[in-house]
């Protein structure tokens, strides 16, 4: 599967270390050296996708994430950090990064997530493509056109906040653990807990659940997960 990556990191050993590894599994790769320039070459090249260290001159990957998400950009973001704390990895998540890897890491487990994030971005997500839109009651989810709606109204959402609420739209009523969700999300990593899982759906449940007397939709199954309903539903079903 080969791809056009972009690999912005100034530290020049880490970068040719990664470009290396990316360009023997037969990627076309790309590498700059500070925030601006990988804003500007994404806007350019539109790559599949964007290896991101977090610390950079002129514009920290944060900063980067945070403006490509703003402009609606969807290329696939793999941030690399030496930050380890809980608090470091959901902000990322909760801009818009799609997985997240802890200095040092393994060139070899690298590999593997790029593979799995390629993998996944083009088949669009977890929906299978060329999937019709989900209807949850008044919220509508199309993942060929990547838009969440409700009440007719557009709802936006990170590629992270996205791709669970399609999965659980796809299935309503199902319950889906933690585990799973994050596993299809951000893949196995032993440096992110089910917390992120809680952010997105704290995030998602402020977009989606009208106020101030908004029925609930994402449901909260102690000690098993979460699960998407028609708030109307039950209503319909007493009333038939």
């Amino acid at each position: 599967m080969c791809a056009n990556v972009m690999v912005a990191e100034d530290d020049e050993k880490q970068a040719e270390l990664v470009r290396r590894y990316l360009e023997r599994e037969g990627h076309a790769v790309t590498v700059v050296r500070d925030g601006r320039q990988a804003i500007e070459e994404v806007r350019h090249r539109e790559p599949d996708l964007l290896v991101l260290d977090v610390m950079m001159p002129r514009a920290d990957g944060l900063d980067v994430v945070r403006v490509l998400r703003a402009e609606a950009r969807e290329v696939p973001v793999l941030m690399l950090t030496a930050r380890s704390t809980e608090d470091d990895l959901l902000l990322g998540l909760d801009l818009g990064a799609d997985d997240y890897m802890t200095k040092p890491y393994s060139p070899r487990e690298l590999m593997a997530r790029v593979r799995t994030l390629l993998r996944r971005t083009r088949r669009g997500g977890l929906p299978s493509p060329g999937s019709t839109e989900f209807r949850v009651g008044s919220l509508v989810v199309d993942p060929d056109r990547h838009e969440v709606s409700v009440d007719g109204a557009p709802v936006e959402c990170t590629p992270g906040e996205f791709r669970l609420l399609a999965a659980m739209a796809a299935e309503p009523g199902r319950v889906f653990s933690r585990q799973l969700l994050l596993a299809e999300l951000h893949g196995f990593d032993r440096y992110i807990g089910d917390r992120t899982v809680d952010v997105h759906v704290m995030n998602l449940r402020k977009k989606i659940e009208p106020e101030p007397r908004r029925p609930v939709r994402l449901l909260t199954v102690f000690g098993v997960g979460y699960k998407l309903t028609d708030p109307a539903k039950g209503a319909r079903d007493a009333s038939a």
